[in-house]
């Protein structure tokens, strides 16, 4: 079984991971259309990447310069694309009279990693995951001024950022911690927000009661990856859309470690003419996690594969004809995760 990758032509682009629901998906866009492939744990993922990489546009709109982009950027858009798209999200303050219902969250990264912030209480925990959050509470819900107070509130009385790095998230992401010790971290945080009601928190916004909620499950961190990265290997059937990919975490006590063989480099940037291709072992964020040949595991940051060209690497199968992923492939320039060293050359 493989995930699905568009083959070249057409003009689609992919649009990077999403998550909806608890299953990720790929978004594909052309012009105003747009299409998704839902992943699968343990399933085939490659591609080729063709020409130069486009800016992805901004709020759906297609870039009127069609502007060509760093290979390295993750945020794909050229600078007054960026302009735009910042200036109509929730981050900028330009929304005060938005009258949705939003939600504040405590995020759990790992060990000393954590964050507060808001999100729109429809999307649900969208957000979280797309943030790669690995647990994470609500702690309040009301309008978007009171939410937004509350997050500056108590990142300026509890000392946490506003943002933390994807590079330090993957860096820790293979040395977790067990559920209990995660779910203690959580809970440490939030009786440390609660204990600031009334000082500062506005009296519009509802607190809401703990409920720890554990992603490594859903992410497939608590997956040991299958080494076999023949694509003619049994997986089953794609999950569908909205449905858990695994339920539940780790087992009781056990770390991500002892699940899961960390991964140790990640893709830098994509070229034209590179290979990514491997076996999807977990995913959390923007990350693809991807078993390779020698038995390790590549980090694949989808936001630096959006506004590329991308065509499917397959191979034909039986007398049918049907295409599958021809296995693992690594050809694309890579880092080290943690120590930000270029491995040399194409791999």
């Amino acid at each position: 079984m493989t995930c699905a990758v568009r083959e070249s032509g057409g003009g689609w682009r992919c649009a990077g991971v999403r998550w909806p629901r608890e299953v990720p998906e790929l978004g594909w866009s052309r012009g105003a259309d747009r299409r998704v492939s839902v992943l699968a744990y343990g399933a085939g993922l490659g591609f080729r990447a063709v020409g130069e990489r486009h800016c992805v546009g901004a709020r759906g709109n297609v870039c009127p310069l069609g502007a060509v982009v760093p290979g390295r950027s993750t945020g794909g858009r050229c600078a007054e694309c960026a302009r735009l798209d910042r200036a109509h999200s929730v981050a900028a303050d330009t929304m005060a009279d938005d009258p949705r219902t939003y939600r504040v969250y405590l995020a759990w990264f790992g060990p000393g990693m954590v964050k507060v912030g808001i999100t729109g209480e429809e999307r649900g925990a969208a957000r979280l995951r797309e943030q790669g959050a690995v647990a994470f509470s609500w702690l309040g819900r009301g309008p978007l001024m009171a939410a937004r107070r509350t997050e500056e509130v108590l990142r300026a009385a509890l000392g946490v950022p506003d943002r933390i790095p994807y590079a330090k998230k993957r860096a820790i992401r293979g040395q977790l911690p067990g559920p209990e010790e995660r779910a203690g971290a959580v809970a440490e945080l939030y009786a440390r927000a609660a204990a600031l009601e009334g000082r500062g928190w506005p009296e519009s916004l509802e607190r809401l009661p703990l409920e720890v909620v554990d992603q490594v499950g859903v992410f497939g961190l608590d997956r040991a990856p299958d080494t076999d990265t023949d694509a003619d290997a049994d997986a089953d059937a794609d999950p569908a859309p909205g449905r858990s990919v695994r339920e539940g975490g780790t087992a009781p006590g056990r770390s991500v470690r002892e699940s899961a063989p960390a991964p140790v480099r990640a893709v830098r940037e994509l070229v034209d003419g590179g290979v990514v291709a491997g076996r999807l072992v977990a995913a959390a964020g923007p990350d693809l996690h991807l078993a390779v040949a020698d038995g390790g595991v590549v980090v694949l940051d989808t936001r630096l594969i959006t506004g590329w060209d991308l065509t499917a690497v397959t191979r034909a199968t039986g007398e049918t004809g049907a295409t599958e992923v021809t296995g693992s492939d690594v050809r694309v320039p890579l880092i080290d995760i943690g120590g930000g060293g270029v491995q040399g050359g194409l791999f």
